[in-house]
């Protein structure tokens, strides 16, 4: 046969042969095993490319059939298993040379010229991909650098017109993306379709062609990287493939192609993938290490030898950066400007990566090279400085670059000031200074990018702003004007840097007069946005507070300063010059407008000034006298400036006195003046409306900090005497300051005269001799009456109105906001003198704004509902209590008003009683026919209201209220009010919403109501309401209620969570009347036989409707008022033998109503309202409990329980379902409580003969071995995550204790050799870490267990032995950062509780210090912040134990407790730097709270300083050597620094200067300003304290 075949190579070189057999023929030799040709592979290749070589030179012609068979034969070749076979034996197998330029030369048609393609492209690209799938036959291309270089231009062009041609229509295309792929200028057709539609042929083809590219760029690195000439790499890369590849990257990277990428399906991580390698072949070709001396003869060279060398000298010298860039402009067609945005950015970032972070001796030399590097960039943006303006295609694209390039810059450190300075002529400050000039001089301050580029200048250094700092304070602060949000911020974060650094500067006076002079410039409108935004204003009293007193009032005195030279002049008009200007109108008006323009900068020199003020540090006795008199002075010049003020307000504003003659004269002489228009008399108005509102400002300010001056330095000489209060009160109220009448219309005024009477109340109370005064008490009446001005507080809860908490914010769209904040949060002050109408006032203002729908809005702002909520929530209403009584009388009067509305069918006296319009909410009468309504309607079912879902929902809003408020807070009567109305609510009322999904549904309104009277029967006055009821007479009333609604099916819909919760609900109430019966020790007897009696009286047979309902809330019943009487047993013998005989009779009761549920459970017949496992576990578990405790109270022989059956069943049940799959953790608590009571009635109880008692001791033993187990197995459950397991552990320990107690040695040993096996190293290694967390949980809950004295011993004895191996987990799980939750942390807080559990039983301090040195493997960094806070905090509680506990080894371990608590402030100081926006989010808590516990520790650390004396030197240098490397939050800076403090107590004049002399120069500088804070703050305090302490 092999003869037959021989003749096939002869057959395909004969031109006798057909192609279309010749086709067939090679087909079939290549798969055939009986054709044998020596070398068979090579010879059918080789004539398959020699046939298509030949078509497409013309030496050979057959038919497009033919050509397609020939190509589809060779990509069958390609991709054939036998081929790759042959390959992998090592066959040499080859392709010829001009195959591959055949594929290029085809790969260039399909950009070109696709419709005149003779293959197709999938077929093209297949055949590529199979050639380049082998590193013998991918030879063709990668044996020439050149053809690879070819191969890549041509795909990555293909590539490009595929995502340009997938852009859906009417999108934005690139129309230069044609040209830059191909060198002709014709068609763009999508490449045509011969098998499939056109959409899923542009699919197939994009992927196989990035298949394809991804190889490529993959083999091109490949070869790039053998190559050894890097100056023919960079020449080629340059000249061909830069351009390409640009376009690609940007085509993949850009948003504007995401409609490309899903078309073609290209996935995120591919295009980084096609982004990662891309950036490696440019930055491994432009920017070797080869290269680095042709950069430095270039960027240097030049600018040291200029003019230096002739022309010979020069000639020749290879210019990377210049080729570069020249390229980058002289591209055709040209780049698109956006490509070339990102490109610079990403070049300067490579230079970087490539010259920089290789650091040598001579860093200076790489820093100016990177700077030259980034010189000669900048021109290809368009942004050189010259003379000429900068015309960049687009500012916004510009900028962003820019921003890169700065941001890289800065980064990479390639600016030191010093040495630009010194040895480089400032050659880079220059630089950076012109970018700024191009930046002022062609403002774009509507980009984000543009505020950005700013701040990083300032980053570099502050100097390059320096010379401009008065334009850009004009363009980015005071006469910024672009409100987008975006641009808001970006505009906000430079700003907060520019206060920052100037504030580290220590130039923040400077500053503020650069600041001060832009204000005071004339304006081209009066339309200036707000001065101080919140950020902004948040960062100023920051910067202010971190100031030196001196500079800050020297700040005040700058702004003072401003108002007298620069705006009082222009608001002083003399009476000749008034008059002149009566007399020309245009010029009356235009002085009027430059009145109004000072105004406005009167206004925001007030607003500054203010938050200044209140952002000093108070004189105090220990203020030097020069500062006192500086801030006298200041006071008194702040005083001059506000009479100047007042002096400026019209004549018609002056207040009428009774000789009123020289007013009538003014107003004669200004009548004449009338005709000069109506828009000169607004704008009049205007700029004097203005003035009044910065005087009062002003005049606020002046008075609280004259106040707290005199309050805290006795030195100082207030100007506001408190004599002249009473007055001013009296002024105020005519709203009149120094005999000026104000205007009232003014919302901002109408805020700050209600602060100004206030501050006069305040220093009235300050004066006892005032207080003494009769006739003190009506002015001050007077006073809160005008402060709390009831027609305008009415009005507050109708708007929606928000405001930032700043009262120098306050405006007509925030005042009402202002105005109830200054309300509440001085009723303390004001409620003494407060009349009803006004208590009533804010008592229904409070109530309304919480019925309200709260305004969505900026978390950091307030509106009216969100302070009433805080106020409601606050204890300072509980002790208010004429407000609180009026609170809750505001609240059952709505409610009865809603009640009312609804009452149509019977006929009930209280309501006629309230129709009638009786002041009292609840009379006497109204009360008792409460109590008749509720008797009836428990006994009948019948109900007097029935309420429509509106209603409804209206009563549940009111009750969230009503629960809000504390129930200590309530006075008798209110309360007896209070809880009728509810009792009455829930028995006499009924919702008739049917949707079961409604929280309006019947259900959930009796819910709400339950809980409310729980909360109430909690309170401690309700023992005056069981004055006027009997507590049976309550709980019979509300259970029957409950029946008859089930019994006449109104939960019938309910679905199963919230028949639960009606359940728990109703428990809670009946757990709170019985515990109170017990308490007051009244009618005990009594009160206990009716309750019992009617609950075991009822009937336990379902309804007709076959509803269960009725059964269940019997059962609740009577599980909860026997589990409230069982916690009573054992305090006293007659009351024991009282709740036996009760708890006898529930016992027998609940015996038959479990099994019936039970049956009913099984049967399922309504599983909507049946019982959750948990509550049918804890039923039985009280039921057990009630038995045991008769038992106890009775001292009987008896040793078998009733119902022991039962609970047996019900123990192997639990043990066989706990672990058997996912389960409810309410369950899982419930089984284990259960299984705690089981074992100790099992203990109890049983056989008491000798034959019995050996039974008793092997069941007991069978039983403990079978929980232990089942224990185990339950914790390492894997459905159980962290929370949960936290959540079981009380329970967990609770079988514990109950298991150990009278446990016997082998019982114990027994759970000591599970402990012993599973704290196993090898077993977490093998990924099974729940079961070695199971131990770890077990032992921690063991050592808090109290054991007979044998185990205890046992115990401790092996306690190092289980510390060690513990260690040794620690360690093993601290390399998987993703096991620190879920394992570590728990390991280190058994090792901690272990610790704590062994004080005094552990000597050796060598276990300590090994727990020590775990605790340093615990990972801290890359972690989520409730993983940090949690991993923190289990650290920070070791330590604590360590030092608590184990005070006696802390001699020997101090360095490692130390080295320990060093990770734990270096952690902290790094996490809480600042970051901007980031600092208030919700992680900046955690933070904080870490924070917190570093405080702790340096607090206690110095209060038991035996140990650490010697160490605090250190533990001081640490600190600032950390502190030194960021700028801490203030917040965190705050509790750290109140740490550190401790610590420096402990340094003595020694240390100090130790530290002052060992520390680095800028590492000293900030220990030189913490020492200063701690001898001003804090060691004056230290020296108070020890003067009164014995």
């Amino acid at each position: 046969m092999a003869a037959i075949y021989s003749g096939i190579h002869l057959k395909l070189k004969s031109s006798q042969t057909p192609w279309e057999d010749k086709l067939k023929l090679a087909r079939f030799a290549w798969i055939s095993s009986q054709c044998l040709l020596p070398n068979k592979e090579q010879i059918l290749l080789d004539w398959c490319t020699h046939a298509l070589t030949g078509w497409y030179i013309k030496k050979v012609e057959f038919s497009q059939t033919v050509l397609e068979g020939l190509w589809s034969c060779l990509d069958d070749f390609l991709h054939s298993r036998k081929l790759h076979v042959a390959l992998k034996q090592g066959k040499t197998v080859s392709l010829r040379l001009n195959m591959a330029q055949l594929l290029l030369n085809l790969l260039e048609e399909c950009v070109s010229a696709p419709t005149r393609l003779s293959v197709g492209v999938s077929t093209l690209l297949s055949v590529c991909q199979g050639i380049l799938s082998s590193s013998t036959l991918s030879s063709v291309f990668t044996t020439k650098y050149e053809l690879m270089v070819s191969l890549l231009v041509r795909l990555c062009s293909f590539a490009c017109h595929q995502l340009q041609q997938a852009l859906p229509s009417g999108s934005h295309q690139l129309e230069f993306i044609t040209d830059t792929v191909s060198d002709l200028d014709s068609q763009t057709e999508v490449i045509p379709n011969l098998d499939l539609d056109e959409s899923q042929k542009k699919k197939t083809t994009g992927s196989h062609l990035f298949e394809l590219l991804l190889q490529v760029l993959a083999s091109y690195l490949s070869v790039q990287r053998q190559q050894g000439n890097p100056n023919r790499i960079f020449t080629l890369v340059t000249n061909q493939l830069v351009q390409p590849l640009l376009v690609l990257r940007h085509m993949l990277t850009s948003a504007e192609y995401a409609p490309s990428h899903t078309h073609l399906n290209l996935r995120q991580h591919l295009c980084r993938d096609f982004r990662a390698r891309i950036d490696s072949i440019l930055q491994l070709s432009l920017f070797s290490a080869e290269q680095l001396a042709s950069y430095k003869e270039e960027l240097l060279s030049s600018k040291e030898d200029t003019g230096k060398r002739g022309p010979s000298g020069t000639k020749g010298l290879f210019k990377p950066a210049n080729a570069l860039i020249c390229k980058l402009g002289s591209c055709e067609p040209p780049l698109l400007y956006s490509v070339k945005s990102n490109t610079v950015p990403l070049f300067f970032k490579f230079f970087l990566e490539s010259y920089r972070k290789s650091r040598t001796e001579n860093e200076e030399e790489q820093r100016m090279l990177c700077f030259h590097y980034l010189a000669k960039l900048l021109p290809a943006l368009d942004l050189s400085p010259s003379d000429v303006p900068c015309s960049p295609q687009s500012w916004s694209l510009a900028l962003l670059a820019m921003e890169s390039l700065l941001s890289h810059a800065l980064s990479a450190d390639i600016y030191n000031v010093a040495a630009d300075r010194i040895r480089y002529a400032e050659v880079q400050l220059n630089f950076y200074k012109n970018l700024a000039e191009i930046l002022f001089n062609q403002a774009q301050p509507s980009i984000p990018a543009w505020y950005r580029c700013l701040k990083v200048l300032l980053g570099l250094n502050h100097m390059i702003l320096e010379p401009d700092l008065a334009e850009l304070l004009s363009s980015a602060w005071v006469n910024a004007d672009c409100m987008e949000t975006r641009v808001q911020r970006a505009r906000q974060m430079m700003l907060c840097s520019l206060v920052q650094t100037y504030t580290k500067l220590r130039q923040l006076p400077r500053f503020f007069s650069e600041l001060l002079s832009v204000i005071c410039r004339p304006s081209l409108d009066n339309v200036r946005p707000p001065l101080l935004c919140d950020s902004v204003a948040a960062t100023l009293r920051t910067s202010i507070l971190d100031t030196p007193p001196s500079q800050g009032l020297e700040i005040c005195s700058v702004v003072l300063e401003s108002m007298r030279k620069h705006v009082l002049p222009d608001l002083v008009k003399e009476d000749g010059e008034a008059e002149k200007m009566e007399i020309n109108g245009v010029n009356g008006e235009k002085t009027d407008q430059e009145q109004e323009a000072a105004s406005v900068k009167l206004f925001n020199l007030s607003q500054l000034l203010h938050v200044v003020l209140f952002s000093l540090k108070t004189l105090d006795d220990a203020s030097p006298l020069p500062l006192v008199r500086k801030g006298q002075s200041l006071m008194e010049e702040m005083q001059k400036i506000l009479n100047d003020l007042l002096q400026l307000l019209p004549p018609e504003n002056k207040a009428r006195k009774a000789n009123a003659t020289p007013v009538q004269k003014a107003k004669k002489k200004r009548k004449s003046g009338k005709d000069q228009g109506e828009s000169r008399k607004a704008l009049k108005s205007l700029w004097e409306l203005k003035v009044q509102e910065a005087l009062l400002l002003l005049r606020y300010s002046w008075i609280e900090v004259d106040t707290l001056f005199q309050i805290y330095c006795s030195k100082y000489a207030p100007l506001d005497s408190n004599a002249a209060a009473l007055t001013n009160i009296d002024n105020l109220l005519k709203c009149e300051i120094n005999s000026v009448r104000l205007h009232t219309h003014s919302p901002i005024s109408f805020v700050f005269l209600k602060l100004l009477a206030l501050q006069q109340i305040k220093k009235v109370l300050l004066d006892s001799a005032l207080l003494n005064d009769p006739s003190t008490s009506e002015f001050l009446n007077r006073g809160v009456e005008f402060i709390v001005a009831r027609e305008e507080l009415q009005l507050c809860s109708q708007d929606d109105q928000m405001w930032d908490g700043q009262m120098s914010s306050v405006d007509s769209s925030s005042h009402r906001v202002a105005h109830w904040y200054v309300v509440t949060s001085n009723l303390p002050l004001l409620a003494p003198y407060l009349d009803r109408e006004d208590v009533n006032c804010i008592s229904d203002v409070l109530v309304t704004s919480l019925l309200s729908k709260e305004s969505r809005g900026n978390a950091d702002q307030l509106s009216v509902p969100l302070v009433s909520s805080q106020l409601i929530h606050s204890p300072v209403l509980t002790e208010l209590p004429a407000l609180f009584s009026a609170t809750v009388g505001s609240l059952l009067r709505r409610i009865l008003g809603v009640l009312t509305a609804a009452h149509t069918s019977k006929v009930c006296p209280m309501f006629e009683k309230y129709q009638k319009g009786e002041t009292e909410v609840l009379s006497a009468l109204a009360k008792q026919s409460i109590i008749e309504d509720m008797t009836v309607s428990s006994q009948s079912g019948n109900v007097f209201v029935l309420l429509s879902e509106a209603q409804t929902k209206e009563l549940i809003d009111l009750l969230s209220i009503l629960s809000s408020l504390n129930a200590d807070g309530l006075n008798s009567e209110d309360l007896l009010s209070n809880f009728l109305l509810l009792a009455f609510m829930l028995t006499s009322t009924a919702s008739d919403s049917v949707d079961p999904d409604s929280e309006y549904c019947c259900t959930g309104f009796q819910v709400k109501l339950l809980k409310i009277l729980a909360c109430l029967v909690e309170g401690q006055n309700f023992h005056d309401v069981l004055k006027f009821i009997h507590g049976s007479t309550l709980l019979q009333a509300v259970v029957s209620s409950m029946l008859w609604h089930s019994k006449k099916g109104r939960f019938s819909s309910t679905a199963s969570s919230d028949w639960m919760d009606l359940l728990k609900a109703m428990q809670e109430v009946i757990v709170n009347l019985v515990h109170l019966i017990m308490v007051r020790n009244s009618s005990v007897r009594l009160n206990l036989d009716r309750i019992v009696s009617f609950l075991t009286s009822e009937d336990t047979t379902p309804n007709r409707g076959g509803s269960i309902m009725s059964v269940h809330l019997l059962l609740a019943s009577l599980v909860a008022a026997s589990k409230a009487m069982t916690s009573y047993l054992g305090r006293s013998k007659t009351m024991d033998q009282t709740l036996t005989q009760i708890l006898t009779r529930t016992t027998s009761s609940l015996g038959s109503v479990v099994e019936l549920v039970l049956k009913a459970q099984m049967v399922g017949k309504k599983p909507g309202c049946s019982l959750s496992p948990a509550f049918v576990v804890d039923t039985v578990t009280v039921m057990l409990r009630c038995e045991l405790a008769s038992l106890a109270a009775e001292g009987n022989d008896r040793t078998t329980l009733s119902h022991m059956t039962l609970y047996q069943g019900f123990c192997q049940q639990i043990l066989k379902e706990m672990n058997s799959a996912a389960r409810p953790i309410d369950f899982l608590v419930s089984s284990l409580h259960f299984l705690s009571a089981f074992y100790t009635a099992v203990m109890k109880t049983g056989e008491k003969e000798e034959e019995g008692e050996e039974k008793k001791v092997k069941v007991m033993d069978e039983l403990y071995a079978q929980m232990i187990q089942n224990l185990h197995k339950l914790l390492t459950a894997q459905w159980l995550s962290p929370s949960d397991t936290s959540e079981l552990e009380p329970a967990v320990q609770e079988l514990l204790h109950h298991l150990l107690e009278n446990s016997t040695p082998y019982q114990f040993s027994m759970l000591l050799t599970m402990i012993k096996d599973g704290l196993d190293t090898l077993t977490l290694s093998s990924g099974n870490y729940k079961e070695v967390l199971a131990i770890v949980i077990i032992t921690k809950l063991l050592s808090c267990c109290q054991l007979p004295e044998p185990c205890s011993k046992a115990l401790w004895l092996l306690a190092p032995q289980i510390l060690s191996a513990m260690v040794f987990l620690v360690r093993s799980s601290s390399q998987d950062v993703g096991l620190t939750a879920t394992f570590t942390i728990p390991t280190v807080t058994a090792m901690t509780t272990l610790l704590r559990q062994a004080q005094g039983l552990i000597s050796n301090p060598h276990h300590v210090v090994l727990v020590l040195g775990a605790l340093q493997a615990v990972p801290l960094e890359h972690l989520t912040a409730l993983v940090y806070q949690s991993a923190f905090l289990a650290i920070h509680e070791a330590l604590f134990a360590t030092i608590q506990c184990h005070s006696q080894v802390m001699l020997n371990a101090t360095p490692s407790f130390l080295n320990v608590f060093y990770r734990l402030v270096a952690s902290i100081v790094q996490e809480g730097r600042q970051r901007g926006a980031a600092d208030m989010g919700g992680e900046s808590e955690v933070y904080l709270q870490c924070a917190r516990l570093v405080e702790r520790m340096y607090t206690h650390i110095a209060a038991i300083s035996e140990n650490f004396t010697t160490l605090s030197v250190f533990m001081v240098a640490q600190y600032v050597t950390e502190l030194q490397k960021v700028t801490l939050r203030p917040d965190i800076k705050l509790h750290l620094t109140e740490g550190i403090y401790h610590i420096l107590d402990l340094c003595q004049e020694k240390d100090i200067k130790f530290l002052t002399a060992g520390l680095q120069s800028g590492v000293r500088e900030v220990f030189h300003e913490l020492y200063s804070s701690y001898n001003h703050y804090h060691k004056p305090q230290i020296q108070g304290e020890d003067k009164y302490t014995v």
